[in-house]
């Protein structure tokens, strides 16, 4: 099953908003195929196995990290063709909370006579697929918070300037970051300050669509963003103010321009989660600023964080910090990081790591 995974795990980045799903077939203590979801729209991770396995599935032992579906989607049923090769066992470590699926899949498998275990490995699988656990039951996508600071907690100075905080190599990391998400988002003020490009350089393996948080539909015709719209989808969520004159500008640019009733702003970025979840977006990097971050922060909405640390000081009680919002009444009650990775790029130190759900 470690195996499994280690091959699921591969599919990052290409699959969503499918499932990452490895599958290791064994007959007679030896592998005789592997297989793993490689592509959304491809064939899933137990077809890719029983190809390779061919008439040794035949009294195999199926080692799969996510229940087998059970349904017509862009593929047909794994579940179907698990019974068709004659796989005599079936060992899955996670059941798949799809409504289409859920328990469906193995009780299939059972009801073929096929002997099928669970739960092997099971947090290191739900762990692996968290993201599309919550895609499918908090109908948001997954957020990771990212962001760059000095030593002394500061994204910018008190004149805004934030050109560069972190080293080349913690920049690089940020590519391959933004290279694996479906979507970067910023507020307005980043957008105008920073005028970012918000793209993978060079390209991964998706191209992830770039969204502004602008209630009042103020971003610069001039900025990088706008003037790229055509080339890389820009999506601008507006706000009940917004101007109708600004919004067919920017539309005319190539961008679309999405607008959010609510007039509290957290209140229109939950509006903005919920939309992004109908469109099916699996990954989401927030690069900022301090409100938007604060916003999730203080509604327990921010999942994984990457930080970079940079051996700099410029002080200042003006500067901007990352987190702005209410944040937490005492220390005791801090949000603890778990699955924490240190690192060590080129001087910054680098933290990553999952957040705690509050109860």
């Amino acid at each position: 099953m470690r195996m499994a995974l280690t091959l699921a795990a591969q599919g990052q980045g290409y699959v969503e908003p499918n499932p990452m799903v490895g599958c290791v077939l064994v007959k007679k203590d030896r592998v005789v195929s592997t297989g793993w979801h490689r592509k959304f729209g491809s064939d899933h991770a137990e077809i890719d196995a029983l190809r390779e396995a061919g008439a040794d599935a035949r009294g195999a032992t199926m080692y799969v990290t996510l229940e087998p579906c059970c349904h017509h989607g862009k593929t047909p049923p794994c579940s179907d063709a698990v019974i068709a090769a004659g796989v005599h066992r079936v060992v899955v470590a996670d059941c798949d909370p799809f409504s289409l699926v859920d328990g469906r899949g193995i009780k299939q498998l059972k009801e073929a006579g096929i002997e099928v275990v669970v739960g092997i490995l099971q947090n290191e699988a739900a762990q692996l697929n968290a993201p599309y656990h919550m895609l499918v039951t908090g109908k948001r996508p997954w957020v990771i918070a990212k962001w760059a600071m000095t030593l002394d907690g500061k994204i910018a100075t008190r004149t805004l300037n934030s050109q560069w905080v972190s080293s080349t190599a913690s920049r690089r990391l940020v590519h391959q970051l933004r290279g694996r998400v479906d979507a970067i988002l910023i507020g307005r003020a980043t957008a105008v300050v920073d005028d970012p490009q918000l793209t993978a350089r060079p390209a991964g393996p998706r191209q992830a669509i770039r969204i502004i948080a602008d209630s009042l539909a103020g971003l610069p015709l001039q900025s990088q963003l706008v003037q790229s719209a055509r080339e890389v989808p820009v999506l601008v969520f507006t706000g009940p103010k917004a101007s109708v004159d600004n919004c067919r500008q920017l539309t005319v640019a190539g961008c679309e321009v999405f607008g959010v009733d609510a007039d509290n702003p957290k209140d229109r970025l939950n509006q903005i989660l919920e939309e992004l979840g109908r469109r099916q977006i699996t990954n989401l990097l927030v690069e900022g600023g301090g409100e938007i971050l604060g916003s999730l922060f203080d509604r327990n909405w921010i999942d994984e964080a990457h930080v970079f640390i940079a051996p700099k000081l410029v002080g200042g009680a003006d500067a901007i910090t990352p987190i702005s919002g209410n944040g937490l009444d005492s220390m005791q009650i801090a949000q603890q990081l778990q699955e924490v990775v240190v690192q060590n790029l080129d001087g910054d130190i680098y933290v990553s790591g999952r957040l705690r759900r509050l109860q």
